[in-house]
C-alpha cells in the first residue's frame, strides 16, 4: 500500500519561504498525477498545483509565481517550494497521487480531490503578517 508522508509545514511570518517534502513508500508503479492540496478549517480542500509523468506543472491563480511543485523521481519524492508566502496562505497543506492510468491525461491543479487515492496525514503552514 503506498503511504505519503509530508514534512515541513511551519508558523513563519509573511514574506518568508518554506520548503515542503512528501516521501511515498510502497508504490510498485509511478503515480500517473502529482499534487499539492491545502484545507482552511471550515473550507472545501482546494488543489493548488500539479506534476505529471509528462505534463507540465500547473498553478492554481492564487500561488503561480510564488510556489514550485517538483519532484525527484530517484527517491520519489515530491516537494513544493513556498515563496513570498502571505497570511491567506495559512492552511493544512496535503500531497496526494493518482495511480488512475487516466491521470496521464488529465493532471492539473483543478483536478478534484476526490481524483487521488492517496493522501498524505497533512502538514500546517501558518503565515503572519
Amino acid at each position: 500500500q503506498v503511504r505519503l508522508v509530508d514534512s515541513g509545514g511551519d508558523s513563519v511570518q509573511a514574506g518568508r519561504s518554506l520548503r515542503l517534502s512528501c516521501a511515498a513508500s510502497g508504490a510498485t508503479d509511478k503515480s500517473f498525477c502529482s499534487a499539492w492540496f491545502r484545507q482552511v478549517a471550515g473550507k472545501e480542500r482546494e488543489g493548488i498545483a500539479s506534476l505529471g509523468e509528462y505534463a507540465d506543472a500547473t498553478y492554481a491563480d492564487s500561488v503561480e509565481g510564488r510556489f514550485t511543485i517538483s519532484r525527484d523521481s530517484a527517491t520519489d519524492t515530491l516537494y513544493l517550494q513556498m515563496n513570498d508566502l502571505k497570511p491567506e496562505d495559512t492552511a493544512v497543506y496535503y500531497c496526494a497521487a493518482d495511480y488512475d492510468p487516466s491521470a496521464y491525461y488529465n493532471c492539473a491543479w483543478y483536478v478534484p480531490a476526490a481524483d487521488f487515492q492517496y493522501w498524505s496525514q497533512g502538514t500546517r503552514v501558518t503565515v503572519s503578517s
